[in-house]
């Protein structure tokens, strides 16, 4: 991986608004906010920052993911959070000013907005619609991290790989992704022969083909069948509480439409 202090690379002239979570914004809100985001291009493996850092900036994603990873002294790791185009890492610490959890990687590469947080810490105080979506958003993340806790326990690795391509896929928005073994293996914290062995599973069953470093998803309504209840839950969780952040995509169930594991 990058190391953490790798350059954060300037953007082209981006649409803040691709990020459903300001998309969701009332256009006064928005307004507040604009002139302090900066669109930033973000590197696969690229760390943002490590544990224990302090977090000077949110990111808004755009079309590319960013995963909260545990680091743990033998060297296995395992996700917590995986941020994507519906919300922001970094907002708890606009509002409590806690340091970085975990290391946060990016998992694909793509463009973001971007903004320090101070300055994200002065329009929450001034504006209640703002501040208001912040902590829906956390409440909506600590749910889904909850829900994830209970899935490592009691569904089988199998069921959480689903998941966690679904995950992926609804963030990218595209059938291939950036996927490796090892990579999938320490999100699921699980070796990588058990993740080899799952995937030529879901390959031969004609839910995924694999390539070099990425995944194909050929059956998304397959892949929605064979995950555990979990991707559902924590969906209509973000449908609750984020009613305007997600689009009608999937090819599954027409009252599970919203997509967001």
């Amino acid at each position: 991986m990058r190391p953490h202090n790798y350059a954060v690379a300037p953007a082209p002239k981006i649409n803040h608004r691709a990020n459903r979570l300001l998309a969701a914004l009332e256009p006064d809100d928005f307004a507040a906010l604009e002139p302090h985001l900066h669109g930033v291009w973000l590197q696969q493996d690229q760390v943002l920052y490590e544990a224990g850092d302090p977090l000077r900036h949110a990111y808004f994603p755009h079309n590319t993911v960013v995963s909260l990873v545990a680091v743990l002294k033998d060297g296995r790791s395992a996700e917590m959070a995986v941020y994507g185009r519906e919300g922001g890492l970094g907002l708890v610490s606009a509002v409590t000013a806690s340091p970085s959890f975990g290391r946060y990687v990016v998992q694909a590469s793509g463009t973001a907005s971007r903004i320090e947080l101070e300055r994200l810490h002065e329009v929450i105080g001034t504006r209640p619609k703002v501040r208001q979506l912040v902590l829906r958003f956390s409440e909506a993340m600590m749910a889904r991290v909850l829900q994830n806790v209970a899935c490592n326990a009691v569904h089988s690795v199998e069921a959480r790989t689903c998941r966690w391509i679904l995950s992926l896929h609804d963030r990218l928005d595209r059938d291939t992704v950036p996927l490796t073994h090892e990579f999938l293996a320490d999100m699921l914290g699980v070796q990588r022969t058990t993740v080899s062995s799952i995937t030529r599973s879901l390959q031969e069953t004609g839910f995924i083909k694999q390539g070099r470093g990425v995944i194909t998803v050929t059956d998304r309504a397959g892949l929605e069948g064979a995950s555990c209840e979990c991707y559902g839950t924590v969906r209509r969780t973000f449908e609750r509480l984020l009613p305007h952040t997600y689009g009608s995509t999937s090819t599954a169930d027409p009252h599970q439409q919203l997509r967001c594991s």
